[in-house]
C-alpha cells in the first residue's frame, strides 16, 4: 500500500496533471498567495497542497532575490527549520523498530560516559521519550543570551557553525526548568542530545540513515542537509534590523552564500526542502505510508503543552491540536533567521498543506491567516470534490 500511494504523489506532480480539478485548485492557490503577498508585502513564497488521493498542486509568488529580483517557484527550496525534527523523531522510531534502542531508554544508556554528560540538566533521570516529547526539563540553548552572543561574534567574522556538544555546552550546569517528564518546555538542546544518540547507535551519520530510510524512498529528491552556508538555489532569507542574531537584513552575500552557518542547528531542523516535498512527508508520515513498519501510535503518542492551552500537545517529533474547527490537526512548524515553514495535515479530511516564506518579518501575525487560509481552501476542494 505504501509503494501504491507513493506512486500517485510522484505520478500526479509530473506534467500531466490534466485533471479539471487540479488546475482548479492550483489557480486558487495562486490566488490565496497573491492576496496575501499584496497584504504583507513579503519577499516571496511558495505553498503546496496534498489533496486525499495523493495529487500535489503547487504554487508560488514574489521573488526569491529582491536584490536580483529572481523569482520565486515553486521549486525554490528554503530552510525548513523545526519542521526537520519530524525526521530525527522518526529516525529514533526506525532505530526502535530496528531492536536497537527503546524510546524509554535513559539517555545516560548512550551519552553517559561522555566527560561533559553529567553537567546537563536531568542527566541522570531524562530519557529519550522525554527529549522527543520536549519533557526533558532542559533549557533551549538558541534562546540563551550567551549563545546568541556567541552567534553573533560568528557571524561578524564568518566563524564556522558550532558542533553539536558545542552548543549543548550552553546549557551545562543550568538549573533544569522541572524534574524531567513532568513538564513540557520547547528545546532544541534536546534534539541535539538525539541527534547524538541516532549516530552512537546506528553507527551512521543523521543525514545518511534519513536519506536511505525516508528522503530515497518518498523520492524526497528536493530536500537536503542544510549543513553549509553555501546551499546551491536557496531563496534569499531577510530579517529585521533588530534580530538576536546580528544578522544584516539580506542573510546572504551576493552569490547567495549565506552569513552564518546553517550547520549549527542539525538535529534542531538541519534540512533545506521545499513546499512540495514538505507536502509530500506530511501527507505520508501522517496517514502511515512513512515507514514500512506500523508506527502513527507512537507519532501521535503527546503530551499537553500547557494547562493553559487545552487541546495543544506535541507528540514525537510534531505537534498535535485536538480541538481545532477542522478537526484535529497535526504538523510542525518552522522559523530559522530569514525563513518561516508550516506543516500541517487535517485528519479528518486527509489533506495536508504546507508553506514557505522567504523572511521571518511579520510572522506572528502572518502564518496563522496563511494557516488558515489554505486550510479552508484545500479543504473546501475536497468537499466540492465529494459533491460532484
Amino acid at each position: 500500500m505504501r509503494h501504491g500511494i507513493l506512486s500517485v504523489l510522484i505520478a500526479t506532480i509530473s506534467a500531466f496533471m490534466t485533471p479539471v480539478a487540479a488546475d482548479t485548485l492550483q489557480t486558487r492557490l495562486q490566488n490565496v498567495l497573491t492576496g496575501f503577498h499584496e497584504k504583507y508585502g513579503f519577499p516571496g513564497a511558495t505553498a503546496a497542497i496534498a489533496s486525499p488521493d495523493g495529487l500535489i498542486v503547487t504554487a508560488a509568488i514574489g521573488v526569491s532575490d529582491r536584490e536580483a529580483g529572481t523569482p520565486m517557484t515553486p521549486d525554490t527550496p528554503m530552510l525548513a527549520a523545526s519542521i526537520g525534527k519530524s525526521f530525527v523523531a522518526m529516525a529514533v522510531l526506525a532505530l526502535e523498530d530496528d531492536g536497537l534502542l527503546s524510546a524509554d531508554d535513559p539517555v545516560a544508556r548512550y551519552l553517559g560516559e561522555r566527560e561533559w554528560f553529567g553537567r546537563l540538566p536531568n542527566h541522570d533521570t531524562m530519557t529519550l521519550r522525554d527529549l522527543l516529547h520536549h519533557g526533558s526539563g532542559l533549557p533551549d540553548h538558541v534562546y540563551l543570551a550567551t549563545f546568541q552572543a556567541e552567534m553573533r561574534a560568528r557571524t561578524a567574522t564568518g566563524g564556522a557553525a558550532m558542533r553539536p556538544e558545542e552548543a549543548i555546552s550552553f546549557v551545562l550546569g543550568a538549573d533544569p526548568l522541572f524534574p524531567a517528564g513532568s513538564g513540557w518546555a520547547y528545546s532544541d538542546t534536546g534534539y541535539l542530545l538525539l541527534g547524538l544518540v541516532i549516530e552512537e547507535v546506528s553507527g551512521r551519520s543523521f543525514y545518511d540513515l534519513v536519506g536511505s530510510r525516508f528522503l530515497v524512498p518518498l523520492s524526497l529528491d528536493q530536500t537536503a542537509p542544510s549543513d553549509r552556508p553555501d546551499l546551491p538555489g536557496l531563496a534569499i532569507g531577510y530579517v529585521a534590523n533588530d534580530n538576536p542574531f546580528g544578522l544584516p537584513p539580506r542573510t546572504a552575500d551576493d552569490a547567495g552564500r549565506l552569513l552564518w552557518d546553517p550547520g549549527m542547528e542539525w538535529t534542531g531542523g538541519g534540512f533545506l526542502s521545499t513546499s512540495r516535498d514538505l507536502a509530500i512527508w506530511g501527507h505520508a508520515l501522517f496517514e502511515g505510508e512513512a515507514m514500512k513498519e506500523p508506527y502513527l501510535d507512537r507519532l501521535l503518542d503527546a503530551v499537553p503543552v500547557s494547562q493553559d492551552a487545552p487541546g495543544i500537545f506535541y507528540g514525537t517529533g510534531i505537534a498535535i491540536y485536538t480541538t481545532t474547527p477542522r478537526g484535529p490537526v497535526y504538523g510542525h512548524g518552522g522559523w530559522i533567521p530569514g525563513y518561516v515553514s508550516s506543516l500541517r495535515h487535517y485528519a479528518d479530511h486527509g489533506v495536508t498543506v504546507a508553506f514557505q516564506i522567504n523572511t521571518d518579518v511579520g510572522s506572528t501575525d502572518l502564518v496563522p491567516a496563511l494557516e488558515a487560509a489554505l486550510a479552508d481552501l484545500a479543504i473546501g476542494n475536497v468537499d466540492r470534490r465529494e459533491n460532484q
